[in-house]
């Protein structure tokens, strides 16, 4: 099982992600970010976060600790956002908590620029979100940290946030362990991932023996709402059997293709100029912010 902590004291919520994590300090002297059983996301992203983040250590990669945190809604009686208290009212006893990266920055264009990406690292990283079928790792959310951003060790990428991943486990039974996806536009696609020498290196080492290690760390509870298996441990059965059958069928699904920053531009002009062509006048003077940074907008010609 995972280490487990209880929580002393709530710091603040964390509103940049959809599930509205919480920053805590705990009895250990660790601060965690909190992901809570009653958000939105349900527990089944809670489990995506355990087995991808413990296969991304245990394949060498670098990935935050993960531990329970035994969490009393009352150190957070006074938080003002109502929709943050009825979060953390419905969360109490086990959550889940990884640990806190003091000053990390997250890994955007801006921020990667002078940032040396090695494609054997890359090709690592791709490989797992292909195996596991994480969809949220892209160049607009790369749910990549660089980290440490200061001191006399040199900054490199972490991975967080992954309870996008999993997509099988929310249709077992149409689920198939060869199904590709679309990886074109992977955050790390730009930088020459090895995709081959990380299957090559990594297929191997992904065992049953591994799997079952992984999905053992995964609570009882958040396992017992799947209505079609009779029990935690044949749920657990059942994440092992797929990804192993997906391993072994990793040439099915290796993603290979990826666009260069030139074509990456490309596509990204078109969608803007899409997206403008749609627009009503009066709405075409407003930015696209989704284009680039609000920092990177030109402005003037919306203010003329």
């Amino acid at each position: 099982m995972l280490r487990e902590v209880t929580a002393t004291r709530y710091v603040e919520p964390l509103h940049s992600g959809g599930s509205v994590p919480g920053v805590v300090e705990a009895d250990d002297l660790g601060t965690y970010v909190v992901k809570f059983t009653g958000s939105a996301q349900g527990r089944k992203a809670l489990v995506a976060e355990v087995v991808v983040g413990e296969l991304a250590r245990a394949l060498g990669l670098r990935f935050p600790e993960l531990v329970l945190v035994n969490f009393d809604p009352e150190l957070a009686a006074h938080e003002p956002h109502q929709e943050v208290r009825d979060l953390l009212n419905a969360s109490p006893g086990v959550n889940l908590g990884m640990d806190f990266l003091p000053g990390a920055r997250d890994f955007t264009p801006e921020a990667a620029k002078g940032f040396a990406v090695d494609p054997l690292e890359a090709g690592r990283i791709v490989w797992l979100d292909a195996l596991t079928a994480n969809v949220d790792r892209t160049v607009h959310s790369s749910n990549l940290m660089i980290w440490p951003t200061s001191g006399t060790v040199p900054p490199r990428l972490w991975l967080i946030d992954h309870g996008a991943a999993l997509v099988f486990h929310h249709r077992w039974d149409t689920s198939e362990p060869a199904k590709a996806y679309d990886f074109r536009h992977h955050a790390l696609g730009q930088y020459a991932p090895d995709v081959r020498a990380a299957d090559a290196r990594l297929a191997p080492l992904v065992t049953r023996e591994l799997l079952r290690t992984v999905l053992a760390r995964v609570p009882d509870a958040w396992l017992a709402e799947e209505p079609d298996f009779a029990g935690p441990e044949q749920v657990r059965a059942a994440y092992v059997d797929y990804l192993a059958a997906r391993v072994a069928a990793s040439a099915a699904w290796l993603p290979t293709d990826f666009p260069g920053r030139a074509e990456l531009a490309a596509e990204e002009a078109r969608r803007a100029a899409r997206t403008q062509a749609g627009r009503p006048d009066w709405l075409k003077r407003v930015p696209d912010l989704h284009g680039k940074p609000a920092a990177e907008q030109d402005w003037s010609v919306h203010l003329e």
